[in-house]
């Protein structure tokens, strides 16, 4: 009797202050020992923290492995920055190093698209360094005033540790528009900055007096508790939303066409100027601040879009969910879309946010490729660029595995025929559903959530808290 209650002692004690648990009703609801309540509504998926992130990926892992049979191994895709170098990409990044006084390296073309991402931040950085502090100022300093900067920051940090950490855990922030930083950078992005009413930069970053995590951390550990290395992992994600993960190059090719291009017709079809793709290629590559207008040639724009996305060294659907995605065709059409939804949760961040740009993109220019009059009656004229049509394009770009040699392309002719029919049906399929295809049902954020309430019940306390918050502020 004495253990049982020491047991319920230290339970209790390893509770956050709101405790949280589920409701019986079974429509996902979440109440309180305070008595508030959270109804788990549908969300986008860029709403989720990062943590959330990470969490849904092992939840859809576990789901298609469970309730699906695709007819092939799923394998979680890896992060371009992270897949091993081959000693030849070593070798060329050491040549491309060694010649970077002569040759510009490549800032978005040809290369993994979270090394896109960290570029444009880097520009973007760089641009808002540009406007507050003249370039001049630069000029004049030494490598010893350099060095002392640093050593002068690394001591006011220490000493100062404390103390942010505590005043970062509820700030108030707002949201900016078209931000995009990645996880995976060295530097990640300021809190001040990032998107959510109440921000905590990382698990570490809860304050002991607000939600007491390392007692929490300590006491509720479960039986079967995950690698130190996946723990590691997880503290050091965000509880924020993280900025949409899209490149400069894609955002500003789609907002060109969407300005300029609707009405234009055979759009992606019709062809461009060489000299004048090329051009902006190389300007994107040196990290040029590119402000495409009316100046610029819907079909050149047009033609940028395609290559950035054709020249990807892992398409934007990855390598490893080939097979995945292909074999959905197979499935009923209900299994379809939940199945091609559960593989996108397996995408990076960046991969998603990208994805989502482009087939938000794909689906306007789609809307308007019949022609229709306008509210006067006159008659305006499609872009005759269908979502099939548009499939058909774009399909092979977005999804497709490296072939090991040409003879085994003409062997496998015929199958590659029907795997190529079955790229532009899946991409087709987005491209209708894409607004669905992001949201998270409750269901899935129910699992979420009670994944994280066995190892970090305070986290969840937090997370709910702040749903809580939103459904109260719907217009936040």
């Amino acid at each position: 009797m004495l253990v049982e209650w020491r047991a319920y002692c230290k339970s209790i004690s390893a509770r956050p202050l709101h405790y949280w648990k589920m409701s019986s009703l079974g429509d996902f609801t979440w109440s309180s020992l305070s008595g508030r309540s959270v109804r788990l509504a549908p969300v986008a998926i860029q709403s989720l923290s990062e943590l959330e992130r990470a969490r849904l990926q092992e939840v859809a892992f576990t789901r298609l492995h469970q309730d699906y049979d695709l007819g092939c191994q799923i394998t979680m895709p890896k992060d371009g920055q992270k897949r091993k170098k081959s000693l030849r990409r070593k070798l060329d990044s050491l040549a491309k190093e060694k010649s970077k006084d002569k040759e510009c390296v490549p800032q978005a073309f040809s290369i993994p698209l979270s090394q896109v991402i960290a570029n444009d931040r880097t520009h973007r950085q760089r641009q808002d360094g540009y406007r507050q502090d003249p370039p001049q100022r630069e000029e004049h300093k030494d490598s010893s005033d350099l060095v002392s900067s640093i050593l002068q920051f690394a001591t006011k940090r220490s000493s100062n540790k404390e103390l942010s950490s505590s005043n970062s855990s509820l700030s108030s922030t707002s949201e900016t528009a078209n931000e995009s930083t990645s996880p995976n950078t060295p530097e990640a992005a300021p809190r001040a900055r990032r998107r959510g009413g109440m921000s905590v930069d990382s698990i570490t970053d809860l304050d002991d007096n607000q939600s007491r995590l390392l007692e929490a951390l300590q006491l509720s550990l479960p039986a079967e508790t995950p690698s130190k290395k996946e723990k590691h992992r997880d503290k050091r994600l965000s509880l924020n939303p993280i900025y949409r993960q899209v490149p400069r190059v894609v955002d500003s090719c789609c907002q060109h066409i969407e300005k300029y291009g609707l009405q234009t017709v055979g759009i992606f079809r019709v062809g461009s100027s060489k000299k004048r793709v090329r051009q902006l290629r190389e300007e994107f590559d040196r990290g040029v601040d590119i402000q495409l207008d009316e100046e610029h040639s819907v079909h050149d724009v047009a033609a940028l879009l395609k290559e950035f996305l054709r020249d990807m060294p892992d398409p934007l659907l990855t390598k490893e969910l080939y097979t995945a995605f292909i074999n959905t065709t197979l499935l009923d059409p209900d299994e379809q879309q939940n199945v091609a939804q559960l593989l996108i949760y397996l995408l990076p961040a960046c991969n998603s946010d990208t994805l989502h740009r482009l087939l938000e993109f794909l689906s306007t220019v789609a809307d308007h490729a019949h022609d229709r009059q306008d509210k006067d009656g006159q008659e305006i004229t499609g872009n005759k660029m269908t979502s099939l049509n548009l499939a058909t394009i774009f399909g092979p770009n977005l999804l497709h595995k490296q072939k090991s040699s040409d003879k085994e392309f003409s062997v496998q002719s015929s199958a590659r025929a029907e795997e190529s029919t079955a790229v532009i049906a899946v991409l087709q399929r987005m491209i209708a559903t894409y607004q669905t295809l992001f949201m998270v049902p409750p269901e899935l954020q129910n699992e979420v959530l009670m994944s994280l309430l066995e190892t970090d019940p305070d986290v969840v306390d937090y997370l709910l808290r702040r749903k809580a918050s939103h459904q109260r502020s719907p217009s936040r």
